[in-house]
């Protein structure tokens, strides 16, 4: 009959395993994971560059094959996010990546991005330049891209023991600045809206204690200014939008 190990030795697995739960636990504080989803050309590249503080000129490229993976530490006391850009434009791919982030390896929390009409329209595969479309067009398929993304973030808002947080993020807001208020109000959760009925429907289906919904407008990239004209958001404006989109972040987040 072969020696029965020591107790010390006996615990030693039990107790490596509970400290890797809990480094993983401080962790995934410290840095949530936060998806980022929308059409293709509401600016999820680009408005995830100025929340990790390396804006690039022009902007940056949507994936086209992959889920992005960012990461920004804020201060000195190692907190930020893991960032999780979905790509909007290949539909298997999307999916895949919808999949990936929602089920297979769930996050913490999500941003939205929607343009009110004004995302930059992208031709097929081997053109060059923006793909003509109308305001109407793209409302109905920002609409339709919406409704996949919510069927499956209420699908993991049930599954997960902890609460979930949703910021729809209004881009492009220098586009429509005189009207803002009331485009940030019709993308709301109780406005009446066709976009406001999928958010209380959404609400209804994950439990309104399991997921928090906020609506932000965001604009990080001047388009009147880039042309060289007077903004209709200032620089000073559109880095109050960011800042305010960071702040509530780091509220949901717990690192405040």
């Amino acid at each position: 009959m072969a020696p029965s190990r020591p107790r010390a030795v006996r615990a030693v697995p039990g107790a490596l395993s509970r400290g890797r739960e809990r480094v993983t636990g401080v962790w995934s504080h410290r840095f949530p994971t936060v998806a980022v989803t929308g059409m293709t050309g509401v600016g999820k590249s680009e408005l995830v560059d100025h929340l990790v503080g390396r804006p690039q000129p022009g902007g940056t490229p949507e994936a086209g094959s992959a889920v992005l993976e960012r990461r920004v530490r804020r201060g000195g006391r190692l907190k930020g996010f893991r960032f999780r850009v979905v790509p909007g434009e290949n539909a298997a791919t999307r999916l895949g990546a919808l999949d990936e982030v929602f089920h297979d390896d769930p996050v913490d929390g999500v941003l939205h991005l929607v343009a009110h009409g004004h995302a930059t329209g992208r031709r097929p595969a081997g053109t060059t330049g923006p793909a003509p479309v109308t305001r109407e067009q793209q409302l109905a398929a920002e609409l339709e891209d919406w409704t996949v993304t919510a069927h499956r973030i209420a699908a993991m808002s049930v599954r997960r023991e902890r609460p979930t947080w949703l910021v729809v993020v209004v881009t492009k807001a220098d586009l429509f600045a005189d009207d803002l208020d009331d485009v940030v109000r019709s993308y709301s959760p109780g406005s009446g809206t066709p976009f406001g009925d999928r958010l209380d429907e959404l609400r209804a289906l994950a439990g309104a204690a399991k997921l928090s919904i906020d609506v932000l407008p965001a604009c990080s990239h001047l388009e009147d200014h880039a042309k060289g004209v007077d903004p209709a958001v200032t620089p000073k404006q559109r880095d109050a939008y960011l800042e305010a989109l960071r702040a509530r972040m780091a509220q949901l987040a717990g690192h405040v």
